[in-house]
């Protein structure tokens, strides 16, 4: 249950979070708490410690999504389901019942996906 306004501006903030500028940020905070602020004390420390690495890791995570979705887009593309492509452009909510339409039509066909058949 979300609001139809903050549904895509969640997923804004964290793409903006694994872009470059979020570094230039978070350095530039963290000498105005260590300048500003008490100094580096071993809270600060700990605090700058846990954001930056906060940083890193979405970083390589939106790195290697965009990896697999720039390999699976193509796939599709081969594939000849470019509709499916569009999916990365939605909320959570439409993709979750986009790929219950995908269940639906491939169960109907009778090819249904399961993952408790594969080894």
């Amino acid at each position: 249950m979300s609001l139809p306004k903050s549904k895509g501006w969640l997923t804004e903030i964290g793409v903006a979070t694994s872009r470059p500028a979020a570094f230039a940020v978070y350095v530039v905070y963290g000498l105005a708490w260590i300048t500003l602020g008490n100094g580096l004390e071993w809270h600060s420390f700990a605090t700058l410690a846990t954001w930056g690495m906060t940083l890193v890791i979405q970083r390589a995570e939106h790195r290697d999504t965009q990896a697999i979705h720039a390999k699976l887009d193509e796939l599709l593309k081969v594939a000849g389901r470019d509709h499916v492509m569009k999916v990365d452009d939605e909320d959570a909510e439409e993709v979750e019942s986009e790929r219950e339409e995908i269940r639906r039509t491939s169960a109907s066909c009778g090819t249904a996906l399961s993952t408790d058949n594969q080894a």
